[in-house]
């Protein structure tokens, strides 16, 4: 039997740094998309609603 622990899931890696480098991950894929041109997904959390964000700056709203 072998055991396991939360390290090994995590190969040493704190929650705190797998936590930076998820965001890092998201902030590059979504500079890679408004650099190609694609809409940013993102959330507005006054209105409490979905948008999509386009390069030129312009947002779009989801309809519920």
């Amino acid at each position: 039997m072998s055991d396991y622990n939360e390290l090994d899931s995590t190969c040493g890696v704190s929650d705190d740094e797998l936590t930076h480098r998820f965001r890092e991950a998201v902030r590059i894929e979504n500079e890679i998309k408004k650099i190609k041109g694609f809409p940013v997904s993102k959330y507005d959390f006054e209105k409490k609603k979905p948008y999509l964000e386009y390069p030129d700056g312009r947002k779009e709203y989801e309809e519920t």
